[in-house]
C-alpha cells in the first residue's frame, strides 16, 4: 500500500510492518568518524528525519488544524528541535529544563504542549509565563494548576478510558 513516499506492506493477518531501514552510511565512513569522535556517540539521519517529518504531516494534511508535537525527554537535544521545528512540528516538553530547552532553540507559546505528572508550582508558573499549551492528565491537576498558576485561556486533557476501553 503506498502514502505517498511511505510504503506499508499487510500481511495476510492484517498485521503491516515498514520495509527494513538501510544505514546511510558505509563501514568505511563510520571508521572515519570514530577516529574523530571518541565513543559513545549519536548519528542521526538528517535527510530521513527529515522526510519521516514531511510524511507523517502529509498523512495528517486533511486536518488543517494538525499539529506534532515532538517528545523532547525522547531525545532532548536542541539540534533535532530545531530540525523538527522547521518541519512544522512543536515540542512536547514534560519538565521545566525541556520549556528552557524551547525556549533556547526559539520554540514558544502555542508551539509548546506541556505534558507533565507531578508538577512543581515552577514548571506550571514557567509554561504559564511562556504561553504554552497546558496538557493534565488527571482531573485533580485541574484545582492544583488554578491554585499555583492561574488557569490559562486553553487547556488540553489527555483521556484514558480504562476499563472502558473497547477493541484496538
Amino acid at each position: 500500500m503506498f502514502y505517498g513516499d511511505l510504503v506499508i506492506v499487510k500481511f495476510p493477518s492484517g498485521d503491516a510492518y515498514m520495509p527494513e531501514k538501510q544505514i546511510p552510511f558505509t563501514k568505511k565512513q563510520i571508521e572515519k568518524i570514530l577516529e574523530k569522535y571518541p565513543t559513545p556517540f549519536h548519528i542521526y539521519d538528517e535527510r530521513a528525519i527529515r522526510e519521516n517529518a514531511r510524511v507523517f504531516t502529509k498523512a495528517f494534511s486533511w486536518n488543517k488544524g494538525f499539529k506534532e508535537f515532538f517528545a523532547v525527554k525522547a531525545a532532548p537535544n536542541p539540534y533535532l528541535m530545531k530540525m523538527l521545528h522547521t518541519e512544522g512540528f512543536g515540542a512536547d516538553c514534560s519538565s521545566l529544563a525541556e520549556l528552557m530547552m524551547a525556549k533556547k532553540t526559539g520554540i514558544t507559546g502555542a508551539e509548546i504542549m506541556f505534558s507533565s505528572n507531578d508538577t512543581p508550582a515552577e514548571d506550571f508558573l514557567l509554561a504559564q509565563k511562556m504561553k504554552a499549551m497546558i496538557n493534565l492528565d488527571d482531573l485533580s491537576h485541574i484545582e492544583y494548576l488554578e491554585k499555583v498558576a492561574g488557569m490559562p485561556p486553553l487547556i488540553c486533557f489527555r483521556y484514558n478510558p480504562g476499563p472502558l476501553k473497547k477493541g484496538n
